[in-house]
């Protein structure tokens, strides 16, 4: 993949991302059908932190509340998330992964940590864009999410469009051997639709459709909308414009992590990269680059080390530091400023208390979890 650091990020530039290949790990199919749901990230973390072979422990189901498949789905949207690192168990007759929580996990999810039950919508944004936001270091393990947001040049859709679409793009990116089945493509854009569109069929009157609503919280963001037909002919819509629980700080935080891909250093990135670039946070939330400037422009205006410039009629962000420490610290004052509370470890500290993230597996280097500009303390992966 191109890298781009030494480029002039305020340039009309290619795009980062080449191949899909690039960006994402090959895992289609791993969430067992069922989308993220209400206190399932919460729950993993606080017994993968316990115990790392959790996912492959015999009382799993019982100490997760699960059944079996939810169990195989609840580990794949911890790795998806970048909120579990998993590696090779140490147990010499063992072929199972072990998982360690990773550090921005115990940021969000930690009992005193930023979020821990997810009740701040602001925080589902930040999840999404951490599930969809991917490059060749830290790839998005989601693929089918990431053709549907960032690569998709569909706005309304149905699923054998969605299907296609992502069909068409994994086989141009990736060799013959390594396509998925074509049924777990299928399941994928099954349970994009389950995920973040409401129930088209549902009966806002019965009595479970509140329950229903709760099950995954990601429809909350209104990414997704049922616009008509039936079966095979139902058509969704990907919407976009203004997101008004989409907080400031968070979409800031996005945009420099997006900017720090390709510098650490002050810089500056065009608002017309950051709302239009594959990748990039614009695609990742469907927001034009007028709603992404007027939703930060406040913000970024009181900021000391952050404003926006007007060069030749094209608008940028400008950072006065290392893009990715300034993304942090933005986002941690989101949350009350987490980072500072008693005894709340450093990456390098969680680092040395959970020695699996230093480990690596097989199949993919991939360092996640952690902030940037540590990883080169920790190995990377899967």
């Amino acid at each position: 993949m191109t890298s781009y650091a030494h480029l002039d990020l305020k340039g009309s530039t290619p795009m980062p991302e080449g191949r899909l290949s690039d960006v994402v790990g090959l895992k289609f199919n791993r969430h067992e059908s069922f989308p993220p749901r209400f206190g399932w990230l919460h729950k993993a973390y606080l017994q993968v932190k316990q115990d790392e072979m959790l996912f492959h422990a015999p009382d799993a189901l019982v100490r997760l509340g699960v059944g079996k498949n939810m169990v195989y789905s609840m580990r794949y949207w911890s790795q998806a998330f970048k909120l579990t690192h998993e590696f090779r168990s140490s147990e010499p007759q063992s072929r199972s992964y072990a998982a360690a929580p990773t550090w921005r996990a115990r940021w969000l999810l930690d009992p005193d940590g930023a979020d821990p039950y997810l009740e701040d919508t602001g925080s589902l944004w930040l999840l999404h864009w951490w599930l969809v936001s991917g490059d060749k270091d830290a790839p998005c393990l989601a693929p089918s999410w990431y053709v549907m947001f960032h690569l998709s040049p569909l706005a309304r859709v149905t699923h054998e469009e969605m299907t296609a679409l992502i069909t068409r793009e994994v086989h141009s990116s990736f060799d013959r051997e390594d396509w998925p089945a074509a049924e777990s493509i299928v399941r994928d854009v099954d349970c994009i639709i389950k995920m973040y569109a409401p129930d088209a069929e549902a009966n806002p009157l019965s009595p479970g459709s509140f329950e229903d609503s709760l099950l995954c919280p990601f429809k909350e963001l209104g990414l997704l909308e049922y616009q008509g037909g039936r079966g095979k002919e139902r058509t969704y819509r990907f919407t976009s414009g203004v997101r008004p629980s989409l907080p400031p700080r968070v979409l800031v935080y996005a945009c420099l992590d997006y900017a720090a891909r390709f510098t650490r250093k002050p810089d500056s990135i065009s608002l017309a990269r950051l709302a239009g670039e594959p990748g990039g946070p614009g695609r990742a939330f469907r927001m034009r680059e007028p709603e992404l400037a007027r939703a930060i422009e406040n913000y970024v205006e009181n900021h000391p080390k952050l404003e926006i410039v007007e060069s030749l009629g094209q608008r940028s962000l400008r950072f006065q530091d290392n893009p990715e420490t300034l993304a942090w610290d933005v986002l941690d004052e989101q949350y009350g400023h987490v980072r500072q509370r008693d005894g709340f470890p450093t990456p390098e500290e969680w680092a040395r208390q959970n020695p699996g993230l230093m480990k690596t597996t097989d199949d993919a280097n991939t360092a996640q979890g952690q902030i940037p500009q540590q990883a080169d303390m920790l190995e990377e992966l899967a």
